[in-house]
């Protein structure tokens, strides 16, 4: 027969090729235009074999046939048009001119997915069949009566490339030369389309194909793997649009531990893994996405989103250096219109198509032996030189990069194998300090080596401040929204309850907190003050101001807060995992990144705490934890030039001396909760069972290493010698023991330091004639065990009265009946001004002493009673600035103003 071949590309090729060996005289090929300088693959076979093709850019204007177009068709004399892939539109006096009429190839089961993009739909759908259609022609988009198809499997994972590859283009090719051969032979049968289950979906193009997070997650990856290779299925995050490619359900055994990557939209933070990025759907399901096209056109493995391009570039050997001019010469026959081929040439934005990139990849093949090269690492490397930097990697052997590896200290204790991290975390890696040096952290309950922690130098603090300084100027952490901030904080906080039991198992280990208590307290209101801030994160807003307009012109003044810069924090050692939360969740609220120094004898909640930062997706450098010593680690902080806060707890003397450090280097903010001597007023009027419960608490919580422990009680004189008696019966009640035991009251103090100041302390007392009526001695037992101490008769004058024990240690003092002007004298004649309290039924000298008491927090009829929403600080001596609650979140921004004139 005499065939004219309508249509373009490789499948055009092919068949045009193979319906010539069938023996078929093609009499005309009709093709597109070459494109910058390039011709189609169907017109440049045929001009070898002498067949005439033409190149008309349209066929018809204003739907009307142009009639030199089809004289110049009529002229050969076609028996039968074959279009293998015709992408323009051909008017009916050519469709019906020849003897046989035309044919038409559409890859899918008509009369499902009629139109231009029916591979993209029959994924899209989740299809379990797909398959190709050849029809005959008519006016209709599609309609024609049917004269061949096959079907095939839907492999869950198909995109358009592998589908097309697989079935579509082969069996495509036999089937067009088939269904000729039917012509040919008279055979071919003519079926009227039904259009019962008859579908047109419209051309799939970039502005359609975003991605709806609101579906399942085999909907999702449908949609991405139908919208594979094109259009691509995109979404916006971090700034920019972001392509997805290679989809995958399968996620059996994958963990979705790494680096969060926030979307809008979507039911949860995708996470970039080692294997890929993870994406959920409403349902909660994972799917894998394995490679990224970025804005600006580049394609990279999802597991390296984070990880930026790599600015090693690798000296070229002299066989590589042949190796990439034999590639450029390649890029120079697939871009014809580039005049030259430099390392900035971008082969998509030369011009260069999908089947370039197959030309590109086999004739590098050929190029350099046993190298595996795929279709996706063209995409991945865009540009000349990064491509030849690829294909050098993989010729060595070396294009593997390397993920974070903890060197734990494991543990087993508490029914747990603690995995306990011992090094710095510096830029999101665990590294060893200057020098490989190291210190001992201890058990304080039996005064054991728990193992060796790395000691900070300042070199240290100095890598983690550029650390924290980069990933807020440069990194992810500025680019996400507020919103998708509070998720990564969200996810954190679920991470620290996952891991609740093994880090107040730590807190037991290392500082000697009772393990219930801990799992409460240190570990419990760690997971709260995350969970609060996380909430307060898309809600930090500034306001619109009136101000006198500049006439005639009119003018707007509003207020931004603004996150600080790289702060630093340094936290005590008596809680050591709820400091560090209450200070660093809201300095992450606020936007902030941050170096944190644990205290030097409690480390290892806080490193912990650091591998669950890389868990919940915190991008790397936004925290950084550096165990070590105040004079050096905590002073180098005070001293940064590039740190803009520092947040302490601690002594009022270090406070000070902090303090000083700041105002000299570069004016920091600061903010400081430092010593206290909270009173407590017990009056005559109370409820003298809950005045004793809570007294008891307010001296002897947490070993009395608590910052607003009541330094000194004072009990209206009628009510003092029962009130003692109660105290002592109680105190004889408590347990002393292994802070793991279930049953334990009293644990360690936290070191042996602290344990020998206590000691010194007592005896102090003694000797100034306070009457010690129980304790005053460490308990003769491994460990830093020392007794619940009750002292009476304490004088306004004595040093106990004055100082703070920071220990178990109760300090009463009477004062007169009804005489309650005289004993708020008493509680405020000090510099200090932390917290303080009153048990009393009287509700109106509950608001007269409350009013007059001079510190930050008053508790009445209560003590101890924290929570994250209410802000915690001192007044006096005892610091500036709150944690905790909404106030907190001031301590880490600040506000600019801007005004507006139009």
């Amino acid at each position: 027969m005499k065939i004219a071949v309508i249509g373009q590309s490789l499948f055009g090729q092919e068949v045009y090729c193979h319906l010539r060996k069938e023996g078929h005289e093609v009499v005309g090929v009709f093709t597109v235009p070459d494109k910058d300088g390039k011709a189609d693959p169907l017109g440049l076979e045929a001009e070898k074999d002498g067949v005439p093709v033409f190149k008309f850019p349209r066929w018809r204007v204003k739907g009307q046939a142009l009639p030199d177009v089809v004289a110049k068709y009529q002229a050969l004399g076609a028996e039968l048009n074959v279009l293998p892939f015709c992408s323009q539109f051909i008017p009916m006096e050519v469709i019906s001119a020849p003897r046989h009429g035309s044919i038409i190839y559409h890859p899918s089961l008509l009369p499902r997915h009629r139109g231009a993009s029916a591979i993209n739909w029959t994924l899209i759908h989740g299809d379990k069949k797909g398959g190709f259609t050849i029809f005959w022609a008519d006016d209709g988009l599609d309609t024609g009566d049917l004269l061949l198809q096959k079907e095939c499997e839907i492999l869950p994972d198909d995109t358009v490339s592998t589908l097309y590859n697989r079935f579509l283009f082969p069996e495509g090719i036999k089937g067009m030369v088939q269904a000729v051969r039917l012509i040919a032979e008279g055979k071919a049968p003519r079926l009227p389309q039904p259009e019962e289950g008859a579908t047109y979906e419209g051309i799939q193009k970039k502005e359609t194909a975003k991605i709806n997070w609101e579906q399942p997650a085999e909907t999702i990856h449908n949609w991405i793997r139908g919208n594979d290779k094109v259009p691509g299925a995109w979404t916006e995050a971090c700034g920019q649009k972001l392509t997805f490619f290679n989809s995958t359900l399968n996620t059996a055994g994958l963990v979705p531990e790494g680096e969060d990557l926030p979307i809008p939209g979507a039911h949860r933070p995708g996470v970039v893994t080692k294997v890929g990025l993870i994406l959920f759907g409403n349902d909660d399901r994972m799917l894998l996405v394995k490679n990224i096209q970025l804005e600006d056109g580049k394609m990279i493995p999802a597991s390296h989103f984070f990880k930026g391009s790599d600015s090693n570039a690798l000296e070229l050997t002299e066989e590589e250096l042949v190796m990439a001019e034999a590639v450029r010469s390649a890029w120079k026959r697939i871009l014809p219109s580039v005049l030259e081929v430099e390392d900035s040439t971008d082969f998509f934005k030369s011009g260069a198509a999908s089947v370039d990139v197959v030309r590109l990849v086999e004739e590098v093949k050929e190029l350099c032996d046993d190298l595996e090269l795929e279709n996706e690492d063209v995409y991945m490397a865009t540009t000349f030189g990064d491509f030849i930097q690829l294909l050098v990697r993989k010729l060595r052997g070396d294009d593997k990069r390397h993920e974070c590896i903890i060197d734990y200290v494991e543990k087993a204790m508490n029914k747990l194998t603690l995995r306990m991290p011992h090094q710095l975390f510096i830029g999101g890696m665990f590294v060893d300090a200057e020098g490989a040096k190291t210190y001992e952290t201890i058990n304080p309950t039996d005064g054991s080596v728990i193992c060796q922690v790395s000691l900070a130098q300042v070199s240290d603090v100095d890598k983690a401040v550029a650390a924290a300084k980069d990933a807020f100027e440069n990194g992810l952490w500025g680019r996400i929204s507020a919103r998708d901030r509070g998720r990564l904080l969200y996810r954190l906080a679920d991470l620290m309850e996952q891991h609740q039991e093994e880090l107040a198992t730590i807190e037991a280990l290392d500082a000697g907190a009772v393990y219930t208590l801990a799992l409460k307290t240190h570990v419990g209101m760690s997971i709260q003050t995350f969970r609060y801030f996380a909430g307060w994160c898309d809600k930090i807003q500034g306001s619109t101001i009136p101000i006198n307009h500049a006439r005639p012109n009119r003018n707007l003044t509003l207020t931004r807060k603004e996150p600080i810069g790289v702060c630093g924090i340094v936290i005590p050692w008596n809680y050591p995992l709820m400091m560090l939360s209450w200070k660093t969740a809201a300095c992450l609220a606020a936007g902030n990144t941050v170096v944190i120094k644990p205290a030097q004898v409690t480390p290892l909640t806080a490193l912990k705490f650091a591998e669950l930062t890389l868990k919940a997706g915190i991008p790397k450098g936004v925290v950084n934890i550096l165990p070590g010593s105040g004079s050096l680690v905590g002073q180098r902080l005070s001293d940064h030039p590039d740190v803009r806060k520092i947040g302490f707890t601690g002594s009022t003397e270090v406070g000070k001396h902090i303090m000083k450090s700041c105002a000299l280097s570069n004016v920091k903010k600061v903010s400081l909760e430092l010593g206290g001597k909270s009173p407590l007023i017990i009056f005559a009027d109370c409820d003298l069972s809950k005045a004793v419960q809570m007294g008891m608490s307010s001296v002897f919580f947490n070993k009395g290493e608590n910052c607003i422990a009541a330094g000194r009680l004072f009990v209206e004189d009628s009510i003092h010698d029962q009130f003692v008696q109660k105290v002592v019966e109680e105190v004889r009640k408590m347990k002393i023991g292994n802070p793991l035991d279930r049953d334990t009251n009293h644990g360690p103090q936290n070191h042996q330091a602290h344990l020998r100041k206590l000691v010194e302390y007592c005896q102090r007392g003694v000797e100034e004639g306070a009457t010690l009526v129980c304790g005053g001695s460490q308990v003769p037992r491994p460990g830093f065990f020392f007794e619940p101490t009750v002292f009476t008769d304490v004088e306004d004058h004595m040093f106990i009265a004055k100082e703070e024990s920071f220990g178990p240690i109760m300090i009463i003092s009477r004062f007169a009946d009804g005489d309650v002007d005289t004993v708020l004298s008493r509680a405020n004649a000090t510099e200090f001004g932390l917290a303080s309290g009153i048990f009393t039924r009287d509700i109106n000298k509950a608001l007269y002493v409350s009013d007059k008491l001079e510190a930050g927090t008053v508790f009445v009829n209560t003590y101890n009673k924290t929570d994250v929403a209410a802000p915690f600080g001192g007044f006096k001596q005892s610091g500036f600035g709150k944690d905790l609650g909404e106030a907190a979140l001031n301590e880490y921004l600040r506000v600019k103003t801007v005004t507006f004139e139009y």
